[in-house]
């Protein structure tokens, strides 16, 4: 039987598709903007034909109406990583967290830890091959593709064609349903970036040089930092992700893969989230390269890419360089995502660099993030081993090879100036020395 026959054998409606979703499996469903919407919108509309769906998901960008109070009898959502319209329902118990670095995730799929029922995926058209590429969300979503027992895809014409390893194919036996639905994809709106982001941004480009290779992570801050680069040469891209600000410096020719290590002249990431222009830029763009996550973020992958830098940020800091990023307090606001992967890829690579950029402040100033000891209940995201550089609107301080007074030191001179005091009395009680 050729593909195409394939094809036409498992082209069916969204509803006839759902069937074969069944109550008390767990569902993973692909990740980011990549999220098959038609799908899941049909999924909720027949809630009623299910009980104990477990949904699970990383950042979920869509609607998640299945997360929404009343869904409880029929979804359970499980988060690896709590996004905004998932986190009241983890919050008030209707959901839950599973923490993972984001390179093992791929693992708990095939480990017995998590195996899958159904994995729900959008991908391109097929190719001549018959190939479908899930274009911008290859990360877990590939593995769970490969991993599930059963596997329904939203065929949409607005996915781009990305290259690297990112497809399925029409004939793999576990692909039981094919839905044709065309529609735009989810974009990630532009951030708004303020002056104490532009000084972090500033402060960070400091530590960048020509020919160094990036991974940013999502938000003002990483995208601060590119509006500082516009100087630097034959920059590159190794990323768990990227968005629209790498477009416009790829534009400029500032970043070329020209210097890199691995992937020389391409663009290397396992998902990418941003607006239609960054979407169009790596449709069928041959220096675009795709790869799951266990790839893209496996520290030893990472360190052998030679200059590479790390930009990521956190919650909160204390003294001894203990850095939460993922929780205030018990509360869990996000995920460790990439953040560790790259911090410890960087520190295996020759002449790498790992940055945890953030504000000084938090609650409009009224807060420190650079803090004596972490909030009762906060998770260290990134232990005190591992922490490089710390940067924030009032400067860099490098932690890696510091002791403990030193590494004090050095963060309480980049505090807002308003918490300095505050921190030099603690500095003074616990080293038994004046801060002066």
């Amino acid at each position: 039987m050729s593909w195409q026959d394939d094809y036409q054998s498992k082209l069916m409606s969204a509803d006839k598709a759902l069937d074969y979703l069944k109550s008390g499996e767990r569902l993973v469903i692909a990740h980011a903007c990549g999220e098959p919407s038609y799908l899941v919108d049909t999924m909720v509309e027949k809630a009623e034909q299910y009980e104990n769906v477990e949904i699970v998901h990383m950042v979920a960008m869509g609607k998640c109406a299945y997360a929404q109070p009343g869904m409880e009898k029929h979804f359970r959502h499980n988060a690896l990583f709590v996004g905004g319209g998932t986190r009241k329902a983890v919050q008030e118990g209707r959901g839950d967290y599973t923490p993972c670095f984001f390179y093992r995730i791929p693992a708990l799929f095939t480990n017995g830890s998590l195996p899958i029922d159904v994995a729900m995926v959008q991908t391109t058209p097929p190719d001549e091959n018959g190939n479908m590429c899930l274009g911008i969300s290859v990360d877990y979503t590939l593995p769970a593709a490969k991993a599930a027992k059963k596997v329904i895809v939203q065929v949409n014409k607005e996915v781009p064609r990305t290259g690297g390893n990112s497809c399925i194919n029409v004939s793999d036996a576990n692909i039981v349903a094919i839905v044709e639905h065309d529609a735009p994809l989810i974009e990630l709106p532009l951030p708004k970036i303020g002056e104490v982001e532009k000084a972090i941004g500033a402060n960070c480009a400091k530590l960048i040089n020509d020919g160094d290779t990036l991974q940013l992570g999502i938000g003002a801050i990483p995208d601060a930092v590119l509006l500082f680069l516009k100087e630097k040469k034959d920059l590159g891209i190794h990323s768990e992700m990227f968005s629209d600000g790498v477009v416009e410096l790829a534009e400029a020719g500032v970043i070329t893969n020209a210097k890199k290590t691995t992937h020389k002249g391409k663009y290397v990431a396992n998902f990418l989230m941003g607006s239609k222009r960054l979407y169009d830029f790596v449709n069928n763009n041959p220096d675009v390269e795709m790869y799951p996550v266990d790839y893209v973020n496996h520290p030893i992958v990472i360190g052998k890419e030679d200059n590479i830098v790390s930009i990521n940020s956190c919650v909160q800091i204390d003294l001894m360089g203990q850095a939460a990023s993922e929780s205030i307090g018990y509360t869990q606001i996000s995920g460790v995502g990439g953040q560790v992967d790259f911090i410890r890829g960087a520190a295996f690579a020759k002449n790498g660099r790992a940055i945890l950029a953030f504000p000084s402040t938090a609650a409009k100033g009224k807060v420190s993030k650079i803090v004596p000891l972490l909030d009762e209940g906060a998770a260290v995201s990134t232990s005190r081993n591992d922490v490089d550089y710390a940067v924030t609107e009032y400067g860099i301080a490098k932690l890696s090879g510091k002791t403990l007074k030193e590494r004090a030191r050095a963060l309480i001179e980049i505090a807002h100036p308003d918490f300095r005091d505050g921190l030099k009395k603690v500095y003074e009680e616990r080293f038994h020395c004046s801060y002066e």
